[in-house]
């Protein structure tokens, strides 16, 4: 092992979770063993490691967000996102992790050589059984083989570049020539398999194997340029160094812009032709104009909006676009600003998604009704662990809208009134059959807002005046490319409020991971998340477990109530959040809950011509209609449009320096408050 490969330790700050936060750690870096480990401090290194790491595989990426942060992601799916004191230091730890990353890497390959896999090239013979060697049209053939193959001397030049000779300017000139080269040949090559015949012939633009080639082509050609740009910049910081002028301590590549805010809307759209009239309402010069008046409840009713579950065949069509978007894509990289595919949108906004989360209202006003502070917490968590599981209507994971400035969502549930239900019971019993009517149920009703546009920030707020409860919580959303995944970070607290007993219950969210992106994405829950009620010296650790690289469960969930004082746990959690749950008492009692097995209450939302301009439904009636008749060309149209008068609307108000006035929600400290909570308002009597 050469000298470059040397142990390093030393201390870095570490992201531990949204409650905790940074925390300083000491971090040791075992080249022989390929391992980063850490300890809570440099006294406790001869014990056990607190977190170990394996680095074969493993990606080492320097974070966007400043120049101290970067990331190491196993190939487990496991992360340490870690912090440095400054852009010097964190150019040496990852410089030497990414030395070490490579040997294990190397060495793993050596011991465990891939199976023999078949040639993506088109300049191939390729294997008797691949669809390319059996169906190749000469044209195809003669006409890409010398792209490929410009393409391999593209490689051999750097490397004589880089071997025989120093990077001069003259030298970069040259390998920007070669490049520019490489990428027109390229483009003929995509231009060439996106013009073949939808059906007909022996190969389609949706071959798999030419699908493959599309992406790791394009990969191939970005990483190219961006190493190409970084010498280009390390080369004109060494020429300001020599002068006198600053040194660039990290250089990393620029985002496509595809990728920027602004970008084209319409890269995954089609061109057609002029839209219905129906259009003119979404017309970008129509500003988001809010009404005074607040929204009249007598004009809901029951549901009816049902979605059936997507066929799989709808993702294989469309892998493609896919295959696209993911050649332009970093480890790491935010995707709060990258525009996706209108195909895998869900058909409603993220403002009516959050309000699945009181699909079991009979469970949220229950809560209230315990005996006393350590059954209220025990409640709470119930609640709260049956609340993910109606927000998933299918097996493919999709994406919902994202909620415009100002757009808003209103609904309410009708909780039949029922009699004290028992401490081992499942669920509260619905008591006996009651009339419709206001008498016979409580009312709770649910208002979201889109409160920020940068960072993307949704408020929402549910109340039971008659049970004098209410919730209120603020959500920031941020996506992150994890290579076939996409995490999402749901950044916020919520709080709720139970005035009857004067506690205050507040709590965070798990992060939501869609896995398989590229064949059938499906929805993992992952994270730690922490419950308080600080009058009642009651907490509750909730921790999403996701699925281990070899083997486990999926959706595995445990929880441990504790009474803070005495540290006690009074009641242990285990199941699956989608599944069967079971709780565990102090005393030995255990019951059991089957989240699907849970009757849901439809919620009550008013018609679409009865809503505001800005309601989640009304403001997206259109993409939603087109996508439901599978017309996707316009539903990307709808979709570009809006964003773009949000766009619009937001330099107006830059030119303008104009503030933007929120509806319902209003900024206090680090989150948002519902501008009427329940405590405001005059006690209602049940």
């Amino acid at each position: 092992m050469g000298d470059h490969m040397e142990n390093i330790d030393g201390y870095l700050m570490k992201y531990t979770n949204l409650v905790t936060g940074w925390q300083y750690r000491f971090f040791v870096l075992n080249n022989e063993a390929g391992l980063l480990e850490y300890f809570v401090n440099e006294q406790s290194r001869p014990q056990k490691p607190r977190g170990t790491l394996p680095l074969a595989g493993a990606v080492i990426s320097p974070s966007d967000e400043d120049s101290h942060t970067f990331t190491v992601n196993a190939i487990s799916g496991e992360q340490y996102k870690l912090r440095a004191t400054d852009a010097k230091e964190r150019q040496h730890w990852v410089s030497r992790l990414q030395i070490c990353t490579q040997h294990h890497t190397e060495a793993m390959g050596k011991s465990n050589p891939p199976p023999k896999s078949r040639s993506y090239s088109m300049a191939s013979q390729g294997s008797a059984s691949s669809p390319l060697s059996q169906r190749r049209p000469s044209q195809l053939q003669n006409q890409n083989a010398a792209s490929f193959f410009s393409m391999t001397q593209l490689h051999k030049g750097s490397s004589l570049y880089s071997s025989k000779r120093s990077l001069l300017p003259d030298h970069l000139l040259d390998a920007r020539e070669m490049m520019t080269q490489a990428q027109g040949q390229h483009r003929d090559l995509i231009q060439t398999i996106e013009g073949l015949p939808p059906a007909a012939g022996p190969l389609s633009p949706l071959d798999q194997d030419l699908l493959m080639l599309k992406a790791t082509s394009m990969a191939t050609m970005n990483c190219l340029n961006d190493c190409l740009h970084i010498l280009q910049l390390q080369q004109v910081a060494r020429q300001r160094s020599s002068l006198g002028g600053p040194t660039i301590e990290w250089l990393e590549p620029k985002l496509p812009d595809i990728l920027k805010n602004g970008g084209p809307l319409d890269s995954f759209s089609t061109e057609g032709g002029p839209l219905e009239g129906s259009l003119l309402e979404l017309s970008a010069t129509e500003p988001c104009i809010f009404s005074g008046e607040e929204v009249d409840g007598e004009d809901e009713v029951e549901d009816a909006f049902t979605e059936k579950e997507e066929e799989l065949g709808a993702v294989e069509e469309e892998r493609s676009v896919i295959l696209h978007l993911l050649s332009q894509l970093k480890l790491g990289m935010d995707l709060t600003r990258v525009v996706l595919p209108t195909f895998i949108l869900e058909k409603r906004s993220l403002l009516e998604m959050y309000a699945d989360f009181m699909s079991h209202p009979d469970l949220f006003v229950a809560i209230t009704d315990g005996q006393g502070p350590e059954e209220r917490m025990v409640r709470f968590v119930e609640y709260y662990l049956t609340s993910f599981h109606e927000g998933r209507k299918g097996a493919i994971a999709k994406k919902p809208y994202n909620p415009i400035i100002g757009e808003s969502f209103h609904c309410s549930w009708r909780v039949p009134r029922s009699g004290e239900p028992a401490k081992d019971a499942p669920s509260p019993p619905q008591g006996s059959p009651t009339t419709e009517g206001e008498d016979s149920s409580y009312q709770l009703r649910f208002v979201a807002e889109q409160v920020s546009h940068h960072p993307p920030v949704s408020g929402f707020y549910a109340e039971c005046p008659e049970r004098r409860m209410c919730v209120n919580t603020h959500v920031w959303t941020k996506s992150k490319f994890m290579g076939m995944s996409i995490g999402v970070s749901m950044i916020g607290e919520g709080c709720l409020y139970l005035l009857e007993h004067d506690e205050e219950y507040t709590f965070t969210l798990p992060c939501a991971y869609a896995r398989s992106i590229l064949t059938v994405p499906w929805v993992e829950l992952g994270g730690k998340v922490t419950v308080t009620c600080t009058k009642s010296g009651y907490s509750a650790v909730i921790t999403f477990q996701t699925k281990p690289f070899y083997g486990g469960k999926l959706h595995k969930v445990t929880a441990e109530v504790k009474h803070n004082a005495t540290n006690a746990v009074v009641c242990r959690v285990q199941g699956e959040w989608n599944g069967v749950l079971e709780f565990s008492y102090q005393n030995g009692d255990t019951r059991m809950v089957d989240v699907t097995k849970l009757p849901v209450t439809k919620k009550r939302v008013r018609p679409n011509d009865k809503q505001g301009p800005t309601e989640s439904r009304r403001l997206w009636q259109y993409v939603t209609e087109s996508l439901r008749q599978k017309d996707i060309e316009k539903a990307t149209e709808y979709k570009r449009i809006l964003e773009e008068r949000q766009r619009t609307e937001e330099r107006h108000r830059t030119e303008t320096e104009t503030p933007w006035k929120t509806r319902y929600f209003e900024s206090e400290g680090e989150g948002w408050m519902y501008h009427k909570p329940l405590w405001k308002t005059p006690t209602l009597k049940t």
